[in-house]
C-alpha cells in the first residue's frame, strides 16, 4: 500500500481545501500510473507546517524572513 506524506508550508494564502483534494488526487494517480497499485489502497497525507515550526542556521523560517523584510 503506498503512503505518502507532503509537507506544506503555511504561508499568508493558505491551500484551499480545493487544492488539497487536486494534490490528492493528483498523486494516486501518478502512483497509480507508476507502481501500477490500486488508487484505493493509496494513503496521502497532507501536513501544513507553520514557518515558526522549522528553520535554518540556528533561527526559525519566520525570523529569516522577517529579517529579509518578506
Amino acid at each position: 500500500m503506498p503512503y505518502v506524506n507532503i509537507k506544506i508550508t503555511k504561508e499568508k494564502e493558505a491551500v484551499s481545501a480545493e487544492q488539497k483534494r487536486a494534490i490528492i488526487a493528483g498523486v494516486t494517480k501518478l502512483l497509480g500510473d507508476t507502481l501500477k497499485r490500486d488508487a484505493s489502497r493509496t494513503v496521502v497525507v497532507i501536513e501544513e507546517v507553520s514557518t515558526d515550526d522549522y528553520g535554518f542556521g540556528g533561527e526559525s523560517i519566520t525570523e529569516l524572513r522577517s529579517k529579509q523584510g518578506k
